[in-house]
C-alpha cells in the first residue's frame, strides 16, 4: 500500500497537468464553433466535425512547411550544439584543464539567461545600424546580413547553440564523472593519451547520456517558439507561421480558431512522439553497438 501512496502525488500532478490537457485538446480538435447572424446577435454553438480540423491543418502549406524548417534547423543546430557540449565536457574531465569551476560556469551561464532575453540580446547584435558586431565585420570588409532570408534561420540556430550548449555539457560531464577512475588509470598504463582515452573509452562509456541529450534536443526543436517570435519583431523574414508552435499560436489567438489550433497541437504532439520513438530506438541500437 505504501508504494501506491508515495506515487499518488506524481499520478495526481501528471493527470492534472499532462493527461487532462492532452485529452481536452484531442476532444476540442473534433469540434468547431458554428456561428450565425454575422455576429449580430446570432446563435453560436459547437458541432462535431470529426477529422475535418486535421485535414484543414494539413492543408495549410505554411503549417507543413514549418515542420520542414525546424527539421532543417535541427539538422544543423543539434550536431553543432552537442558537438560543443561533448568537447567542453571532455576538456573539463581531462587532467590538463585548470580553473575548471570557473570555465564550467562560463559555459553554463548562457543557459541561465531566459530564452526571450537571449533572443533580444542576439537580435540587437544582428540588427544593422545598431550592432557593434555588424559594424566591426563591416570594418573588415564583411557584409554581414544576419537577418537576410537565407541566413535568419541560422542566426536563430546560433541563439539555440549559445543557450543550450551549457546544460548539455553538464549532462555529459556528469556521466563522465560516474565512469570509474580505474578505467582511465588502466588506459594510461597501456600508453593511451588523453585523445585516445576520450575516443576509445570516455565517449563509448557516456553514449547513453549523449543519446539522451540528442532526444531532448530534437523534442525541444519541434517546440521552437521564443527565439523566432522575438526575432520576428525586428525582421519581416520571420513569418507568423515560421515554426509549428508559431502556426498554432497564429491560428488560435489571431485566427480565433481554438479548435483548429487544438488539431495542430495534436499533430505536433504526434510528430514529436514518432520522432522520440525513432530516436529512442536509434539510441538503444547505438548503446548496444557501443557495448
Amino acid at each position: 500500500m505504501a508504494p501506491y501512496l508515495l506515487s499518488l502525488p506524481f499520478v495526481a500532478l501528471f493527470t492534472v497537468f499532462m493527461a487532462a490537457p492532452i485529452l481536452v485538446a484531442v476532444w476540442s480538435s473534433l469540434f468547431r464553433v458554428r456561428r450565425s447572424g454575422l455576429g449580430l446577435g446570432g446563435n453560436e454553438g459547437t458541432e462535431f466535425v470529426g477529422l475535418d480540423n486535421y485535414v484543414l491543418a494539413l492543408g495549410r502549406p505554411e503549417f507543413v512547411e514549418s515542420f520542414g524548417r525546424v527539421l532543417l534547423y535541427g539538422m544543423v543546430q543539434v550536431p553543432i550544439m552537442l558537438g560543443l557540449a561533448l568537447l567542453f565536457a571532455l576538456l573539463f574531465d581531462s587532467a590538463v584543464t585548470r580553473f575548471k569551476p570557473f570555465f564550467q560556469l562560463v559555459v553554463f551561464l548562457p543557459y541561465a539567461v531566459p530564452t526571450v532575453v537571449a533572443a533580444l540580446l542576439w537580435g540587437f547584435l544582428y540588427q544593422p545600424g545598431v550592432s557593434p558586431l555588424v559594424e566591426w565585420l563591416a570594418g573588415l570588409g564583411v557584409d554581414a546580413q544576419f537577418l537576410a532570408p537565407g541566413t535568419v534561420l541560422w542566426s536563430i540556430a546560433n541563439i539555440g547553440v549559445w543557450s543550450y550548449t551549457g546544460i548539455n555539457m553538464i549532462i555529459i560531464y556528469s556521466a563522465l564523472q560516474a565512469v570509474p577512475r580505474d578505467v582511465y588509470e588502466a588506459a594510461r598504463l597501456d600508453g593511451a593519451g588523453e585523445l585516445r582515452t576520450a575516443l576509445s573509452i570516455k565517449i563509448p562509456m557516456v553514449a547513453p547520456a549523449i543519446f539522451l541529450t540528442v532526444l531532448f534536443s530534437i523534442i525541444g526543436n519541434l517546440q521552437l517558439f521564443n527565439e523566432p517570435a522575438v526575432i520576428r519583431s525586428i525582421t519581416s523574414n520571420v513569418t507568423a507561421t515560421y515554426t509549428p508552435n508559431m502556426s498554432i499560436y497564429q491560428a488560435t489567438t489571431v485566427g480565433g480558431n481554438a479548435n483548429l489550433g487544438a488539431a495542430m497541437a495534436v499533430i505536433v504532439g504526434i510528430v514529436t512522439l514518432v520522432v522520440s520513438v525513432l530516436a529512442s530506438r536509434a539510441s538503444n541500437r547505438g548503446t548496444k553497438g557501443a557495448l
